[in-house]
């Protein structure tokens, strides 16, 4: 076990006096095996008014608004998580139970791809590919591997929004990028998937008390009997570097911060995430 101190700084400065501001936060870690919160705050500066509540997939949102002019938004995200050694997923399940009606209704809204996962026909042909000749779990794993084999890691070259199909035209994305295209891809081939947002902590063997650059970080949940956490950006199972904050079908349903003010536009946009393990 290991027990992470996460500091998560986002400084939005707008161009002149803002006069109203509402927005969401999904910057809470879920609790769930595995990951233990022991301490979690969000504090917002300047702020009116707030609430908490659960979305549609399960997810911690903090709805703010801010009614003050201001020129300034600071948003700190601070947790205690202890993170234990997870039990890898075992179970699998044929494609007869994946593709069966049963299944496919339950999880349709997993199956269904948003704008940012539809998958090029180039990427269709790679999943129906791998999937051949495999079953669904060993499948999803060599169609994450292939992805990865073809797409380089260049941060700026994409966006958050950047659907899949620039990404895989360009070959280069983020960890966003991968994200979309494993879950379009293996959509595509009648798999299930979520997609996850959360921190990665940089270091497998990171000392207590070292405070360390962590990442936003965004990876995917496949269901082949059940949920398997799996990484392509790093080709490995999601384990214990991983912090779990919002689930969904993809970027758009778990962006960290989101809102619409009135006044001039964005200056200038901060985002610091620090994480040192304590134990």
């Amino acid at each position: 076990m290991s027990r992470l101190h996460v500091v998560h700084t986002t400084s939005i400065r707008y161009a002149g006096p803002v006069t109203a501001s509402y927005n969401e936060a999904r910057m809470t870690p879920l609790a769930q095996p595995g990951q233990t919160v022991l301490e979690t705050r969000l504090d917002i500066q300047p702020l009116t008014w707030s609430y908490e509540y659960r979305d549609y997939w399960g997810s911690s949102v903090t709805a703010f608004e801010v009614l003050a002019p201001h020129e300034l938004l600071v948003v700190v995200a601070e947790h205690r998580i202890d993170i234990h050694e997870r039990t890898p997923a075992k179970a699998t399940t044929g494609w007869d139970t994946v593709r069966g009606p049963e299944l496919r209704d339950r999880l349709a809204e997993f199956l269904a791809d948003t704008p940012t996962t539809l998958a090029p026909d180039e990427v269709v042909e790679l999943a129906a590919r791998n999937a051949h000749g495999r079953d669904p779990n060993e499948a999803a794993t060599a169609i994450c591997g292939e992805l990865r084999d073809e797409l380089e890691y260049v941060p700026g070259v994409t966006a958050v929004h950047t659907p899949a199909s620039e990404a895989w035209a360009a070959r280069k994305g983020v960890c966003q990028d991968m994200a979309h295209l494993a879950a379009g891809a293996l959509r595509s081939v009648g798999i299930p998937v979520r997609y996850v947002s959360g921190y990665l902590y940089p270091s497998s063997d990171g000392e207590v008390g070292e405070v360390l650059v962590g990442q936003s970080h965004a990876w995917i949940e496949w269901w082949a009997g059940e949920w398997h956490p799996y990484d392509p950006t790093n080709r490995v199972p999601a384990g214990p570097q991983h912090v779990v904050l919002a689930r969904g079908r993809s970027y758009d349903d778990v962006a960290p911060l989101r809102g619409i003010f009135a006044g001039p536009g964005t200056q200038d946009l901060d985002v610091q995430v620090q994480i040192t393990r304590e134990s």
